[in-house]
């Protein structure tokens, strides 16, 4: 299993190979948020990282902006998420804050990735 970053969007696939016959199979490749049992893999596989601001924001419009473009999330859901985001920080897969990072750069909201 894998997610990454495509064009700007998250993206995730996820393998299966028969060690007996030597069976490989890919079950999904394509865009979109990871089933939460893939996304629970991929954090016991390569642990959590935390995003969070480095410097004050131009405002929560851009960050609004930023999480509602990056996520898909309704307006009341970025408030939620810019509210964690400023108080404790975001916590994900490495790709999916990796995504999130990169937009609020693009709207000129300083943050980063920490492990």
């Amino acid at each position: 299993m894998s997610q990454f970053v495509l064009h700007d969007e998250l993206w995730w696939d996820s393998e299966f190979s028969c060690e007996s016959c030597g069976t490989r199979l890919c079950e999904h490749a394509g865009p979109g948020a990871a089933p939460d049992d893939v996304r629970q893999a991929l954090l016991a596989a390569h642990g959590s990282v935390t995003l969070r601001p480095t410097g004050p924001a131009p405002g929560l419009v851009p960050v609004l902006r930023a999480l509602r473009e990056a996520s898909g999330v309704s307006l009341p859901q970025a408030r939620e998420l810019a509210g964690e985001l400023v108080r404790d920080g975001l916590v994900g897969t490495p790709a999916e804050m990796g995504l999130l990072r990169d937009a609020l750069h693009r709207r000129g909201v300083p943050a980063d990735v920490q492990s």
